[in-house]
């Protein structure tokens, strides 16, 4: 079994070998896969005349600070556009493709942030409030194998319900790597617009779970999130975390076999 995350810019770029790969992986093993869209999310933002607001960690992990009509934009592209765009590519393909959002029952079950620790632009520590983002606390994985079993692909967007049951915005490379865990997957794959983790403008193509916890500190924007993804997925017991470019010939297939991709095991 295999949980692969693609970015939602990278929908639109995808080989289009991608679908076929997909569908003679699935046919072999069971795959989830979890989208992103952070790029649709914050031009639908802007053109409904919000202006999209992020912040960084004092660990230097940036996201998008989600106040709740943030969150209701977040959910009506990632859930709606997005993900029905990704079911209907690979229904067309013969895949039968399910599309889900964490909320649906209780896919991913998140617990809401009170505050959040953040450095402002004079590079103090500031805390300010939580807003609508999410802390995973709980895959729903027996409904995720129960799809699986039937014989259906799962789309899932990262949107997660909250105790209170309110919409929360959960990062997709760690909602991908929660749901790999849960359902114990024995590889979670990364497809992503570069050929996997780049130090001094190398290839990293191989890293213990010891080691990209070590660089962790060093990495730009938007590849950290993938590196601690795939700390946490293997930490909650998946074999081996893989970070591939999704715009090359069959993606799926070629990051499987270790094919000029970033591959970090336990």
């Amino acid at each position: 079994m295999i949980t692969i995350k693609i970015g939602g810019s990278v929908v639109d770029n995808l080989h289009s070998s991608t679908i076929s790969d997909i569908k003679k992986v699935a046919k072999r093993e069971g795959i989830v896969l979890v989208h992103g869209g952070g790029k649709e999310v914050t031009k639908v933002t802007e053109n409904l005349g919000k202006e999209p607001k992020f912040v960084v960690s004092p660990g230097g992990i940036k996201s998008r600070y989600t106040d709740k009509e943030t969150a209701e934009i977040f959910t009506m592209v990632m859930s709606g556009r997005i993900n029905k765009t990704i079911v209907l590519m690979l229904q067309k393909n013969g895949i039968n493709a399910v599309g889900l959002s964490g909320v649906d029952g209780k896919i991913i079950e998140a617990e809401r942030k009170k505050k959040l620790v953040i450095v402002n632009e004079k590079g103090r520590k500031q805390v300010i409030d939580g807003g609508y983002t999410g802390k995973i606390t709980n895959v729903n994985a027996t409904f995720i194998k129960t799809l699986l079993d039937q014989g259906y692909t799962p789309v899932i967007s990262p949107i997660a319900i909250s105790e209170e049951s309110e919409f929360l915005n959960v990062d997709g490379d760690r909602a991908a790597a929660y749901v790999a865990g849960k359902i114990s997957s024995d590889k979670v794959l990364f497809l992503t617009n570069v050929d996997g983790l780049l130090l001094d403008d190398k290839l990293v193509r191989n890293l213990t779970l010891a080691e990209a916890k070590e660089v962790l500190p060093k990495i730009g924007f938007g590849m950290e999130k993938k590196i601690l993804a795939a700390t946490e997925a293997l930490e909650m017991g998946v074999k081996e975390a893989l970070i591939s470019n999704g715009q090359k010939e069959n993606p799926i297939s070629s990051a499987i076999s270790h094919d000029n991709c970033t591959v970090i095991t336990r």
